[in-house]
């Protein structure tokens, strides 16, 4: 018989689910009304499941599964796992980390080129048809990307890769971590504000699951009128009600985000401004990518059912 699986959140990528239907009972949690009652018919039995970073999945949830071997996060984060209920009782949880890498390093420095060149505001221009309407000094001038300071804060995989597309640029990379890093040639700032005062663009990278809202009014007074925020890491590391005030009263120039406090409530004043880029929590959105990723969770069930450890363990 197939080991039963639950899958929390569903995967766009049609070979993995064919793949996991091929192997497992996929029991589909997203496409039920009523999951208790899927839970009550199903939890005896389910010995592995599929989550996402942001959905994670509970201490109460994981009790209703006695024979739960391994929770296989479809993502970098896992402040929404009750890691500490999972190793009480031996269960595995493993993360996709490294797969992203690139992927969400090139959505950073695309934000942070659309929110300087305006590159949101422009195709609007011209979708609308204002551009026939008036000539292009109807636009503000735009701001160069290239030579800019860039301050990144968290330098592990993605903030490196940020580090070096940002150096294609013949900018000047600063950051802050935990402490300095012996392997990197970039300036180590160990306070986020002075950080941001000796940036013109200050990139959020850093996992930090239990940190929230350190970049506030101090920050991003710091970072300065000519100052531009760009967040791929967690949205609760932005003081959102500092932020928006930040921007409406021009203490910073811009920003871009693909991640926020209240997925997928994005305040509407952050969707009203032209300085602001948006995207809705898809920088890892790539066909290759998410193919990766499917195939690390993939593996990591597979091991995990075997009762071995995953090749990347959050709980071991």
């Amino acid at each position: 018989m197939k080991p039963t699986v639950l899958l929390l959140n569903p995967i766009l990528i049609p070979a993995i689910n064919d793949e996991l239907d091929a192997l497992y009972n996929v029991v589909r949690y997203f496409q039920h009304d009523d999951k208790d009652a899927l839970i009550r018919e199903h939890g005896a039995s389910i010995r592995g499941v599929v989550t996402g970073g942001h959905a994670g999945i509970k201490q109460a949830l994981m009790e209703r599964m006695p024979a739960l071997q391994v929770v296989a996060v479809n993502g970098v984060g896992s402040d929404a796992v009750d890691l500490d209920y999972a190793r009480s009782r031996g269960i595995h949880v493993s993360a996709t980390l490294g797969a992203l890498t690139d992927d969400v390093a090139d959505m950073a420095i695309g934000l942070l080129i659309a929110a300087c060149r305006g590159l949101c505001t422009g195709d609007r221009y011209v979708r609308g048809g204002d551009w026939a309407k008036s000539p292009p000094p109807a636009l503000p001038l735009a701001r160069r990307f290239s030579g800019m300071r860039v301050g990144i804060v968290g330098l592990g995989r993605v903030g490196r890769a940020i580090a070096t597309r940002t150096a294609a640029f013949g900018c000047a990379i600063s950051y802050t971590d935990l402490k300095a890093l012996d392997d990197v040639p970039y300036t180590f700032v160990a306070d986020l504000v002075q950080l941001a005062q000796e940036s013109d663009a200050l990139i959020l990278a850093a996992a930090a699951d239990k940190a929230g809202g350190i970049i506030n009014a101090a920050v991003l007074d710091a970072l300065g009128k000519d100052g531009f925020l760009i967040n791929v890491a967690r949205g609760k590391l932005v003081n959102e009600t500092d932020l928006i005030d930040a921007l409406r009263a021009g203490r910073i120039a811009g920003a871009g985000l693909d991640v926020f406090a209240d997925e997928p409530h994005v305040p509407d004043a952050l969707r009203q401004m032209e300085c602001v880029a948006l995207q809705p929590h898809r920088a890892s959105a790539t066909i290759e990518t998410r193919t990766a990723m499917g195939e690390m969770v993939l593996a990591s069930l597979a091991r995990g059912l075997a009762g071995l450890r995953p090749e990347i363990s959050l709980t071991t």
